[in-house]
């Protein structure tokens, strides 16, 4: 019999849906620490991180159970994908919690320019320019592009980014750095200006 560990992601996906309950307890072992790490960098709370890691899982359970998983090699960023979606989901329902209702009109009692950092065209510049960063990011040779995914999108540190690539630690420090020496010769030639 085939160890379960030696099996690729999309594997144990096959076996799950075919019944086998022990293939997603594995899935959610190799991949919690990702997951989790990406969820906690946007909430900043350990336990609304767990409580959003678990409603990932159930989330991925129904849709693998229900058959809407059809992006064959790709279960991590479609998981990751669904964690961003629960997260926004928070947010915006944490968003209409604040707002306070009178009588005749609502209005968000922290929509106000002092308890604002940013206006919304500041916020559409941002993610505008977030969009630009990951597309020069996806421009990358595969070895740095994956260094700065998993640095920069995933939190790793780089002892953990030279375990999970099989690389020393200098190597992936250098992969980094080579990186960004890319992206801003990439930068220069488009003319691009990322401050904010």
């Amino acid at each position: 019999m085939v160890e379960l560990k030696t099996l690729s992601d999309e594997e144990l996906v096959k076996k799950f849906i075919s019944g086998d309950a022990k293939s997603i307890d594995l899935l959610i072992d190799r991949h919690h620490q990702q997951i989790y790490t990406f969820i906690f960098l946007m909430v900043r709370q350990r336990d609304l991180a767990e409580d959003i890691f678990q409603d990932v899982f159930v989330k991925v359970i129904h849709s693998l159970k229900s058959g809407k998983y059809a992006e064959n090699g790709r279960f991590l960023s479609w998981v990751m994908r669904i964690a961003h979606n629960l997260v926004i989901d928070y947010f915006r329902k944490k968003k209409n919690l604040q707002m306070v209702s009178n009588d005749q009109y609502s209005f968000d009692i922290l929509n106000h320019p002092k308890f604002s950092e940013h206006t919304v065209e500041d916020k559409i510049v941002y993610e505008q320019m977030l969009s630009e960063v990951a597309q020069l990011v996806e421009l990358l040779p595969k070895s740095q592009r994956e260094v700065v995914k998993l640095r920069h999108y995933f939190g790793l540190s780089f002892k953990e980014i030279a375990e999970e690539t099989n690389v020393s630690i200098n190597t992936a420090l250098g992969r980094m750095r080579y990186a960004l020496i890319n992206m801003r010769k990439m930068m220069e030639e488009r003319k691009m200006s990322l401050t904010f």
